[in-house]
């Protein structure tokens, strides 16, 4: 059966008018109706926090929980169900500061969940204090004198758990956003999806660079398997290796073609170069890396759970409670 993204509407959203949120739920809409499961499949897991609002806005099941518990309820649901296609929704502030042990475990046990980070480096629903992705020195309401702390970079984060799955788009830039999110539904395990959005009350133009097409064609590098890493408005930069960092080169200069310009591998187990990738920023004269960064397969927590459910009761001479009863001396009580 074909669906459109009206089939995953529901109700109202509440955000302020211009909020990324508005942007990315569209595209999230459109990307379930391309991956093709029912809305009675689909469940959508959210904690606290104005992204968190989400699972009101889709017509799936749906549930929102307690701060920074997503991860934790989106792992049960995918364990007790595994048929479900599970979307967690979370902010920089709900998934990464009470939430973020619960973030790195799902990394680490490759359960077969779709994690959406939307990343506006600001605590948004509760009137705007520093979150763990706001940049050192930034002033807030928490912070009037600025941040004294450097900032979770949730690319390095989901690395360093050995995530299996990274990729980043912009909230703004649908197209992009859709492909991604399908792409983390096809993958198989924990994907991570970082987006991009501006909060228009506390935090706005904080992504401003990447934030609309012109900015991305100039400042930003759509990263694709197989096809090699360049940029610019007229396709005119690269990206080569540099010892064990990346530079970024002008082709045609200094005898620089393209042959020389880096392949982007999103398949390789050793994630060095794709997390090279994933830190870039325009602060120190690079590209910000969209796309899939990180695609590679492994096995999943929920999986090995049933497998091993399976196994344990081949071995055992009973396979539910009523065949434990009887497999033990028995009794009529008269």
């Amino acid at each position: 059966m074909e669906y459109t993204a009206q089939d995953y509407k529901k109700g109202l959203p509440r955000w302020c008018p211009g909020c990324g949120d508005h942007f990315f739920l569209a595209s999230l809409h459109k990307a379930m109706a391309e991956c093709g499961v029912a809305p009675h499949q689909t469940a959508v897991i959210s904690g606290i926090g104005c992204s968190s609002r989400l699972p009101y806005y889709v017509n799936t099941y749906a549930m929102q929980t307690v701060h920074g518990r997503a991860a934790a309820i989106a792992t049960g649901v995918k364990v007790a169900n595994p048929a479900l296609a599970v979307w967690q929704i979370s902010g920089d502030g709900d998934g990464l500061a009470i939430g973020g042990n619960h973030f790195i475990h799902a990394m680490r046990r490759n359960i077969d969940i779709n994690m959406i980070l939307l990343n506006n480096r600001i605590y948004g629903l509760t009137k705007g204090q520093y979150s763990p992705t706001s940049p050192r020195g930034f002033v807030s309401k928490s912070s009037p004198y600025g941040t004294v702390e450097d900032p979770f970079r949730p690319a390095e984060l989901c690395f360093g758990a050995r995530g299996r799955f990274f990729a980043r788009s912009v909230a703004t830039d649908a197209p992009e956003t859709v492909e991604i999110l399908k792409a983390a539904y096809k993958h198989k395990g924990a994907s991570v999806c970082e987006i991009l959005q501006n909060c228009v009350i506390f935090n706005n133009g904080c992504y401003d660079p990447v934030y609309n097409k012109d900015g991305r064609r100039k400042n930003a590098i759509y990263v694709r398997h197989g096809q090699p890493l360049i940029f610019g408005e007229n396709n005119e930069y690269g990206l080569v290796q540099e010892g064990f960092g990346l530079k970024v080169v002008k082709i045609g200069e200094n005898g620089v073609t393209e042959k020389d310009i880096l392949v982007h591998d999103a398949h390789c187990e050793d994630n060095t170069l794709q997390l090279k990738l994933a830190m870039m920023d325009n602060e120190h004269g690079f590209p910000v890396a969209l796309g899939v960064i990180r695609d590679v397969e492994a096995p999943t927590y929920n999986e090995a759970v049933h497998n091993q459910i399976e196994e344990v009761k081949a071995m055992k001479p009973y396979h539910n409670f009523m065949e434990l009863l009887e497999t033990n001396d028995t009794w009529e009580v008269c």
